[in-house]
């Protein structure tokens, strides 16, 4: 019989605590509103996708109907702080939903870092965040921006203050 050292994936998170994740990512961050991002997955080891529709406001260069750069940066640097949320989540369990949501109070960018690889052009768009480590005090994180089709468009990392 083979053994594995890999541990067993980790339970998903209750639905409760995803609602509470959405509505706080979705509805109480303006900013995102504004951006149109909308949560399709997050798990407890810090991976997170989302999703954003084209629209004519979030245009940058009128000519190729491209979108603006600043909605890349900053719907990565939104997801990485989800991925970085869903991380501490998945490390305090065994707390209480309210609880473990408190705990996102001090969460915030220490340092972005953006690589546009080809021009964001299409109806809509996926965005890919997770943590590839969560310390005490700092997580770091890996992103990715991709067309509708997975096309990579763009990459990021980032480190985000967790305490």
């Amino acid at each position: 019989m083979k053994t594995s050292s890999a541990s067993a994936p980790p339970l998903p998170f209750e639905p409760e605590f995803v609602e509470a994740l959405r509505e706080i990512f979705e509805r109480r961050i303006v900013f995102n509103q504004l951006l149109g991002l909308r949560i399709d997955q997050v798990e407890p080891d810090g991976r997170a996708r989302a999703r954003i529709a084209m629209r004519p406001d979030l245009v940058g260069h009128y000519a190729y109907n491209r979108l603006h750069g600043g909605v890349i940066s900053a719907g990565l640097d939104a997801m990485a702080g989800l991925s970085s949320m869903a991380a501490i989540g998945g490390r305090f369990r065994d707390e209480s939903i309210e609880q473990r949501l408190h705990r996102f109070a001090r969460l915030g960018t220490i340092d972005l870092r953006i690589d546009y690889l080809r021009p964001a052009i299409g109806e809509s768009f996926i965005l890919e965040s997770e943590v590839l480590r969560l310390g005490s005090r700092v997580a770091s994180t890996r992103m990715a921006f991709r067309g509708a089709d997975g096309t990579l468009l763009s990459t990021g990392s980032g480190a985000y203050i967790v305490s």
